[in-house]
């Protein structure tokens, strides 16, 4: 009786290289991954809109554009900085569906940087996740802190926002939050730490001296703090992610005129 097929190991790397050829077996591993991740994003960040499958269909077609930033300009990647990548353009395309409405209490990251000058790094990061909308309790969970931990130093971080503006309310960070973001991606510098340094540090696989340069370099930068931030969420968000059904796969390859692949017979790696 011959062998049962043997599941072929199909990695990040593989998908987006796949996917910048138009070749179905990147899109069709991209679909069953990535849009529950997807998903995930906009029920956090846009949770009025979680449901809605337009919203989400046009999101799919302009990734499976051929000119799409996301595959064509990314070097093949890590499962968990390509899910970073993919996080920035997903915001970007429902922002530049439908934007979000300006807070009504404003503050730029300028105003913040000074504010929050006082804090450690690990306290810095703690304040930048109010901005990305996480309680307590995740983000507590990121860090490896108590929830309890967590709502001290916001504590402290609002008393320096709040002696270093003209209005305030408790929801500053949250609200401003997609635009302290944006705001924060656009300052890149040559040098700005690349993803494997953050992973070094998540993983444990840096020294201490990599990891003292690492934080005296992203206690300063407001880029690759938020960076540091997209990474830590990543973790968290496809530890919880599971496939999409292959009914929805099946809709969405129908809509992106995706045909069946050639390499069934894979499971997901960790690349």
């Amino acid at each position: 009786m011959p062998a049962p097929p043997v599941a072929m190991i199909y990695t990040c790397y593989e998908m987006i290289q796949d996917c910048r050829a138009g070749l179905p077996e990147g899109w069709s591993y991209f679909l069953t991954q990535y849009v529950p991740v997807i998903r995930g994003f906009l029920a956090h960040y846009y949770p009025e809109r979680e449901s809605d499958r337009a919203l989400i269909e046009r999101v799919l077609v302009t990734l499976h554009q051929p000119e799409s930033s996301l595959f064509q300009s990314l070097d093949p990647a890590p499962e968990r900085a390509f899910v970073s990548e993919l996080r920035q353009r997903v915001l970007a395309a429902v922002e530049a569906d439908r934007a979000s409405a300006a807070p009504e209490v404003p503050i730029d990251i300028e105003t913040l940087g000074a504010a929050l000058e006082p804090l450690t790094l690990t306290e810095k990061l703690t304040a930048w996740f109010e901005t990305m909308r996480y309680a307590d309790a995740v983000t507590g969970r990121m860090l490896r802190m108590s929830p309890e931990t967590a709502a001290k130093i916001r504590g402290r971080a609002a008393e320096l926002v709040r002696g270093s503006v003209d209005a305030w309310r408790s929801s500053l960070l949250a609200d401003n939050g997609p635009l302290l973001g944006q705001a924060a991606a656009a300052q890149s510098t040559k040098d700005c730490l690349p993803a494997k340094a953050f992973f070094d540090v998540i993983d444990g696989r840096t020294t201490w001296r990599g990891r003292e340069e690492m934080e005296r370099h992203v206690k300063g930068c407001w880029h690759c703090l938020d960076h540091f931030c997209r990474l830590l969420e990543v973790v968290d968000v496809l530890r919880a992610s599971k496939p999409l059904a292959e009914a929805e796969v099946e809709s969405y390859k129908r809509l992106l005129g995706i045909q069946a692949p050639k390499r069934p017979f894979w499971k997901r790696g960790a690349g």
